[in-house]
């Protein structure tokens, strides 16, 4: 019987998906975070690297790989919420369809603040939503990274990704995952691999994603200038934005994962994930 994989293949994930060969069995379709959410939430797919928040909401039903995941220590890059007022005064934030972590990412530091815009769906590239009547838009995955450049950049040779500025030509780019990290002091779990509990994953498929993950993050220069030439933006940028990520679900991206679970989705089922590598397999 075949097990259908359902992959978000921004770049982000590169280092581990693009170099993934998958066993005998094993299938794959890819889409954008929302759609492979639904995917494997309603079994057209058996695993997906799928939004925490979503993982969280279906605590009951799904388990995830334990040593997979995309979280950062800081900034992410790539889900940022842009906006022409400062954060106190915004009154109508754009959200896109694409992602229900961002979206949920950005209510919970909101109400951290205190505040409450109106959020509404609406899609285009932030300049236009701004130039729409938004003063705030929020973006994700590789069209994010390519707009905050284009506001804070360019890069020099003087210069660094974290020395770039947060605000140019009256847009300020926050960054969701540097907001949590000043909030929380801890790491921002985006995304985990989940699947259902009934139907764990084969180990050749996890196997081989290890192995790509290896092969990914030893070469990462390769993965970024495959990367950077498909996104249009810089070598450097797109290095620092892949280095940046967190691959293996430790410790510190679990306590942040429990974190973000009880503000965002309080009462959840039990988190559950998977043995970890070597232990000895549990009989399902």
């Amino acid at each position: 019987m075949t097990y259908r994989a359902g992959w978000i293949h921004f770049t982000n994930v590169a280092p581990i998906l693009d170099s993934l060969v998958l066993p005998a069995g094993v299938t794959a379709i890819t889409g954008v975070p929302t759609e492979m959410n639904e995917a494997l939430l309603s079994r057209r797919v058996d695993i997906a690297n799928i939004s925490a928040v979503e993982f969280i909401r279906n605590a009951d039903a799904l388990e995830a790989l334990p040593d997979f995941s995309v979280a950062v220590l800081g900034p992410v890059y790539s889900v940022n919420l842009f906006h022409t007022q400062p954060l106190a005064e915004l009154h109508r934030i754009a959200l896109t369809s694409q992602s229900a972590m961002s979206v949920a990412l950005l209510e919970v530091l909101l109400r951290g603040r205190g505040l409450s815009p109106l959020l509404e769906r609406a899609e285009g590239t932030a300049e236009e939503l701004l130039a729409a009547g938004f003063d705030g838009v929020l973006r994700i995955g590789d069209s994010a990274l390519r707009e905050w450049y284009g506001v804070v950049g360019p890069l020099t040779p003087q210069t660094t990704m974290t020395s770039l500025p947060h605000t140019a030509r009256g847009i300020t780019v926050t960054d969701l995952a540097e907001e949590w990290f000043a909030l929380t002091g801890h790491p921002f779990t985006f995304a985990v691999w989940a699947y259902h509990r009934d139907n764990p994953p084969p180990p050749a498929l996890v196997q081989a994603m290890r192995e790509a993950r290896r092969e990914g993050i030893g070469h990462l220069a390769d993965v970024a200038q495959r990367h950077a030439l498909k996104l249009g933006l810089p070598e450097r940028v797109v290095q620092h934005y892949l280095w940046n990520f967190r691959y293996h679900l430790e410790a510190p991206d679990r306590l942040g994962l429990t974190e973000f679970a009880a503000m965002a989705v309080p009462g959840h089922a039990p988190l559950r994930f998977g043995p970890r590598p070597g232990a000895l397999e549990t009989t399902r």
